[in-house]
């Protein structure tokens, strides 16, 4: 059996869950993963950014 994520298997990472569920309980958990997924998208639309800035200012270097 392969390991799933960084040499953790199937069992480790139900383990790992079941403290995160005991630790931060049922109703906690929808409000971090929309943090987190909230985050993300900030961090994509950043990158989105940097990225069509480095476009526009290539664009414009190649018409002078």
């Amino acid at each position: 059996m392969t390991p799933l994520f960084m040499g953790l298997g199937m069992q480790e990472i139900l383990i790992i869950f079941i403290i995160i569920l005991l630790l931060f309980g049922g109703k906690k958990i929808p409000e971090l993963m929309k943090g987190a997924g909230k985050g993300v998208k900030a961090f994509k639309d950043g990158m989105k950014g940097i990225e069509d800035d480095l476009n526009v200012n290539s664009d414009d270097e190649k018409k002078e």
